[in-house]
């Protein structure tokens, strides 16, 4: 059962709130589940249980890692050691999932579903077709592709429609396409498929929850950077809060694109900072050792 708390055997330790700012001089574990069952595979079933209802964006967590571990022989038997993680290296750490057709669609549905409340216009007559921004077409249908990144990816979608529906159209596959949303849960229905899943979407990147599984999808818009050209210039920027351990280059350096520039240090962790493109470093706005915000700029940079 459930009380005021959540799930019974489930307690989740916190110490932020709405708000707070989780600054990089403290330990960067900020809540922890704890489960309890009457004995350990209970409780497994209990940590698997929470960890697959997790909804968390905004920063990145370990919970895919902890699924794994959780579900994992070594664990389940309790085989614990510090040496634990590398005897089972390729099961904690396998290569990314393939993006399957049903996160695919609820990823399409959630930015249509942004469109279409963007896009509504308000009139008198709620039977004008001049009350819907969809891709209403007098005779024949309309096509339209949409790209979205996935890590080092790119995935392609096609979405057909007309006066008969939809069809998505993605991996070789196609499938009649539809869905509806009710406060966040999105359906999707693919013709011999139903689905339903969450979408949270920070930006142009849409976090979908689906069966246990959290993955960002990054919708490439291509009107998102019309009038930008190779030759504006640009700046780098902190990924998040740290210290600048390493400035590999010079003011008036001449560098290749990939050529790395920078590395700080943040929430136990380097990252290092590269050229997007061929180019000049024409200023080093941090010193080794000074500590950088979220966002700030680290170097100015000229493209060649």
């Amino acid at each position: 059962g459930e009380d005021a708390h959540g799930p019974a055997g489930v307690r989740i330790d916190a110490g932020v709130r709405e708000g707070d700012t989780i600054s990089p001089f403290y330990d960067p574990m900020i809540a922890k589940l704890i489960v309890w069952g009457k004995d350990r595979d209970e409780a497994l079933a209990r940590m698997r249980q929470a960890l697959a209802a997790y909804h968390v964006v905004g920063l990145s967590t370990n919970v895919a890692f902890l699924q794994r571990l959780v579900k994992s022989e070594a664990f389940r038997t309790a085989d614990l050691d510090t040496g634990l993680i590398a005897r089972n290296e390729a099961v904690l750490f396998p290569p990314p999932a393939p993006v399957g057709m049903e996160l695919i669609a609820l990823a399409v549905a959630a930015l249509l579903h942004r469109e279409a409340r963007e896009l509504r216009i308000d009139a008198a007559d709620p039977h004008s077709p001049w009350t819907h921004a969809g891709a209403w077409r007098l005779n024949g249908g309309v096509s339209r592709t949409l790209r979205f990144g996935y890590g080092e990816q790119v995935l392609d979608v096609k979405l057909d429609s007309n006066a008969r529906g939809s069809t998505l159209i993605y991996a070789d596959q196609a499938a009649p396409f539809a869905y509806t949303c009710q406060a966040d849960d999105l359906r999707v229905n693919l013709g011999t498929r139903r689905t339903h899943g969450q979408v949270h979407a920070d930006g142009d990147t849409f976090h979908v929850f689906y069966a246990g599984r959290h993955v960002s999808l990054a919708w490439l818009d291509p009107l998102a950077h019309a009038g930008e050209t190779e030759s504006e210039g640009g700046k780098l920027t902190a990924p998040m809060p740290g210290k600048v351990i390493a400035v590999l280059v010079e003011a008036g350096s001449t560098v290749t694109r990939g050529a790395p520039l920078l590395v700080m240090e943040a929430m136990k962790m380097e990252h290092t900072i590269s050229a997007p493109a061929d180019g000049v470093v024409s200023e080093i706005l941090y010193d080794v050792g000074e500590q950088v915000a979220e966002g700030a700029q680290l170097l100015a940079f000229e493209r060649n």
